[in-house]
Order: structure tokens, then sequence, then C-alpha cells
């Protein structure tokens, strides 16, 4: 007998098997701010990015300006856009720091670009710990440090050669007064920030209506605390 929904769930999806070319079914976008080998700042949009406490992972193409500039340098800044940002992210499309541009984005029409802040309109402003400017205009600017890096698909020296898997400690949280919880300096409040999404290529942003109460939202957000915090307010004295 075929299978029937549980009461109050929703009907069972109807699938097929299909195949596609990315599986990008929604991330937030990101700006990462590196040094170049000539002292210049590079400004590089992403969004194959995912937080546990006060660490990220990038995964992000081999070849790239960034990737070289996070393995030689270890430092950068993970700027978060908001909605509010979207052409400027967009201003930054099929642009690369690399003066030769690898063959792999040239068929996709990539050009050198070399001033990337410039570019996207976007103001560079000092970091406290790490040597890359933060982008001003960002609701959320992440320094952070790099602390471990790999090839994607170790297992495979042909996917592996195309994209690196790096680790990010967070060194130091900036973060735009109007979207903490009021009252509160160490509490972003949901509600008001409207992060720049990609999924399938295309920007979207989330809607600040909650679609019901969050079970997990009752654990106090104290209690995830990571030692990074603590091991941060030491970065930059």
């Amino acid at each position: 007998m075929p299978e029937t929904a549980a009461p109050g769930s929703s009907p069972v999806s109807d699938t097929v098997r299909c195949e596609p070319a990315i599986l990008y079914f929604g991330t937030p976008v990101a700006l990462i701010s590196t040094m170049n080998p000539d002292g210049s700042a590079n400004l590089a949009p992403m969004s194959s990015i995912f937080w546990l406490g006060w660490r990220c992972v990038l995964g992000l193409a081999a070849q790239s300006a960034t990737t070289r500039n996070l393995i030689a340098n270890r430092e950068c800044v993970i700027n978060l856009p908001s909605v509010d940002q979207a052409a400027a992210v967009d201003r930054l499309a099929l642009t690369t720091g690399s003066q030769e541009v690898p063959q792999s984005k040239a068929l996709r029409g990539y050009r050198h670009e070399a001033q990337k802040f410039g570019r996207a309109g976007l103001t560079p402003v000092a970091a406290e710990t790490v040597t890359p400017p933060r982008a001003g205009e960002c609701p959320v600017q992440l320094e952070a440090v790099i602390e471990h890096h790999r090839p994607l698909a170790a297992d495979d020296p042909v996917v592996g050669r195309f994209t690196v898997v790096l680790e990010a400690r967070i060194t130091r949280v900036h973060a735009a007064r109007s979207i903490l919880m009021p009252g509160q300096s160490n509490r972003i409040d949901p509600t008001r920030w409207r992060p720049l999404m990609m999924c399938f290529q295309e920007f979207f942003g989330l809607s600040a209506e909650r679609v019901r109460a969050s079970t997990l939202g009752t654990v106090p957000e104290k209690l995830y605390r990571s030692p990074d915090v603590d091991r941060a307010r030491q970065a930059g004295l």
C-alpha cells in the first residue's frame, strides 16, 4: 500500500531523478577581502560558506587570487552584505584579481579587475586584528585568520584540483547597531537582519517574518559560546 502522510504534515513530494550542475539551494553571500602580493586589497564575492561557533568554512576556486592570498597571508575579512548591497556585489561578478585570468574563468567571461573596492563602490575601512580592510557598507564584518586548508575532494585528484576548503577562525566581529537586539550589544536580531542570499546563481533576501516559533530558539544563545570568543579578545592587543 502507498505510504500516507502523517496527520498535520505536508504531502509527500512528487520527485523525479535529476542531475543539476550545481546544488546551490541557498547560502549567504560574502565578500572576502584579502591582501594581494603587491600590497593592494582584493575583494571577491562568494557564497560557499557556513559557520560553527566562531569558525567558518570557505569553499573557493583553487586558482582564484583570493585563494592564493588566503594561503599565503592567512588573513581576511568576511564581509556580509545585506540586500541593500546587492548591486555592489553584482558589480564584482565575473571579475578576478588574477592578472592572468585562469582558462576556466575566461571561458565564463571573467576579466581582470585590480581595483575591486572601487569597482564595487564600497569603502575600505581599517581592520583591528588583520591587515585586509573591511567593507564599510556591509552590516557585518568578520575579521579572521585561516587555520587549515585542503582540497575539497582529497579522494579524487581530478575534482580536488578545482576547489579548496579553508577553515577560518574569527578574531573580531563588527555589526551595525541597526541589526542588534534592543538593549543588547552581543545579540544579532534576525528580524532586523536581511542578509543577501544566493540560490542557483540568483540573488534573494530573507523575509523578516518568522515562519513559526523555533524550539531551538528557547536555548539561551550564551550556551553556544565558543572558547574562540575569549581567544579573539587577545587578538590585536
